[in-house]
């Protein structure tokens, strides 16, 4: 007996990715909320342990630009935990804006989803950065791993607000990217290979993630204090004006116009 039409899709097509998405920003939104927050602490603490891996990977190497390919090389693992394992992460969930659009979800269910994983999202990066310094990760390598923890989360207090924007509108192009890729697929494997360049692109660009940077800031305030490392200007207040604001700003961008508002736009126009 024939099995024609029964054989699930090798890939999905880019409209019926769009189409698949209605349905999964609708569950998104709509899900319990305690559900949602604890998957959101989730997806913060496999950003954060993708960040501190990255770091430590590429804390020895001296040629700079062999430190970022391997950092870009790494970090990406913290989106395949988060699209494989199944979390909820800020940074993705930008691309509510399609269900938004075709009215199947509310401004305000999205807004409260925003909210509900961005703070869920805080606490697991919090958590993590909290561990890997007071276990004294950072004395690896003769103190330099924490010299390098430090200075990372020194040069991203110190960006200007428009550079700190621009960098979050781009690394969040790339992000949501990487999450329609993996929605292509239909199996393990493809997802990975979907996610895996955008994210090193804008891991080796020097983008800024706001979840990806819920970790390394406050890592860089814990080791300075712990290992009394000088580090002027590196507080939580500098890390929420300089930084999160404009970052989660160019994000929203980011994500929410320039991916899930244009395949919307070019997928889902009547």
């Amino acid at each position: 007996m024939s099995n024609a039409g029964t054989t699930p899709p090798r890939m999905f097509s880019p409209s019926q990715i769009a189409e698949n998405y209605l349905n999964i920003g609708v569950n998104k939104v709509r899900q319990n909320p305690l559900s949602a927050f604890l998957l959101a602490i989730m997806a913060g603490m496999m950003i954060a342990l993708a960040g501190a891996a990255a770091t430590v990977g590429s804390a020895t190497l001296e040629n700079p630009s062999a430190a970022k390919l391997a950092s870009a090389a790494i970090f990406p693992a913290g989106l395949v935990m988060v699209l494989v394992g199944g979390s909820e992460l800020f940074t993705g969930n930008c691309m509510l804006v399609i269900p938004l659009g075709k009215k199947r979800i509310t401004f305000g269910e999205m807004m409260k989803s925003w909210a509900i994983v961005y703070a869920g999202n805080l606490i697991g990066t919090l958590l993590v950065a909290a561990l890997f310094v007071y276990s004294h990760t950072p004395s690896l390598f003769g103190g330099k791993l924490a010299a390098v923890v430090t200075a990372t989360a020194a040069a991203k207090c110190s960006l200007s607000f428009g550079d700190a924007l621009m960098k979050g509108v781009l690394c969040n192009l790339l992000v949501c990217l990487g999450v329609w890729l993996s929605f292509a697929a239909t199996d393990v494997v493809g997802k990975i290979a979907g996610c895996y360049l955008p994210i090193f692109a804008f891991v080796v660009a020097g983008y800024e993630h706001c979840i990806a940077n819920m970790y390394y800031i406050p890592a860089g305030i814990f080791t300075a204090g712990e290992y009394g490392l000088p580090a002027p200007g590196l507080d939580f207040a500098a890390m929420t004006v300089n930084n999160l604001i404009p970052v989660t700003i160019g994000n929203i961008i980011g994500g929410s116009l320039l991916v899930g508002g244009l395949y919307g736009l070019a997928y889902l126009r009547k």
